[in-house]
């Protein structure tokens, strides 16, 4: 893959440079937001076309975190903060054989064809590979993204020591039906110097929104 690419933030007309500087220098937090979101379009697009329905998550996931800013910021080299241009999905893979999981990454590409046959590549050549990084060269410019198919969680955190990360956690857990629609629960876990609460609920609605663009995704 080539450099990627990203550009800096204008700190003089930047609405969030005090909340930035604030919440990455004095209070150093992050928060985990939960909320469920409706899948039922993709489950359905998954069945009928034989498709994994992790691939359809990760691509509404993936979409949904290119389309804001703040979920693609970064610290520049000169230690400012910028925006990537593109952010690629890194997800992990469950092993049967010793119940242990393993990163993998894949390229973010905007078109859903294309984005599942990458993912399905990588599935082929590195799926099988056990440690925590099943694909080396991982790029800089991604964001997590991990599933949960065997809970239907209310409630999830993760903690680290340091400063949390700029770039978004997604955790998917199980769906499950009510009143003939499939819902499953979603926790954003994100530093605050990145995004506030309003940009959260911003995620989860886009979200719902590309999932409910595969009702009219055609079949491939």
């Amino acid at each position: 893959m080539d450099k990627p690419a990203y550009r800096k933030i204008n700190l003089e007309t930047w609405p969030r440079r005090e909340h930035f500087q604030y919440y990455r220098n004095i209070v150093v937090c992050g928060y985990s937001l939960t909320a469920r979101v409706d899948v039922t379009e993709a489950l359905d697009f998954a069945r009928r076309t034989g498709k994994r329905f992790y691939g359809c998550l990760l691509y509404a996931a993936a979409c949904s975190v290119n389309e804001m800013d703040e979920m693609r910021m970064m610290v520049t080299p000169e230690g400012e903060p910028g925006i990537w241009d593109v952010v690629h999905p890194n997800f992990t893979v469950f092993h049967e054989d010793d119940k242990s999981f393993s990163d993998l990454w894949t390229e973010y590409r905007p078109d859903f064809p294309n984005f599942y046959q990458g993912f399905e590549e990588v599935l082929t050549l590195y799926g099988g590979n056990h440690g925590i990084k099943g694909r080396p060269g991982q790029p800089g410019n991604f964001f997590c993204a991990s599933c949960v198919p065997w809970l239907d969680y209310t409630g999830y955190a993760t903690h680290s020591a340091g400063a949390p990360a700029l770039f978004p956690i997604l955790t998917f857990g199980r769906y499950t039906p009510e009143d003939g629609r499939y819902t499953l629960p979603v926790t954003l876990t994100i530093s605050h110097a990145a995004a506030d609460g309003y940009h959260a609920s911003q995620l989860f609605q886009k979200l719902g929104q590309n999932f409910q663009a595969f009702r009219e995704m055609p079949d491939f």
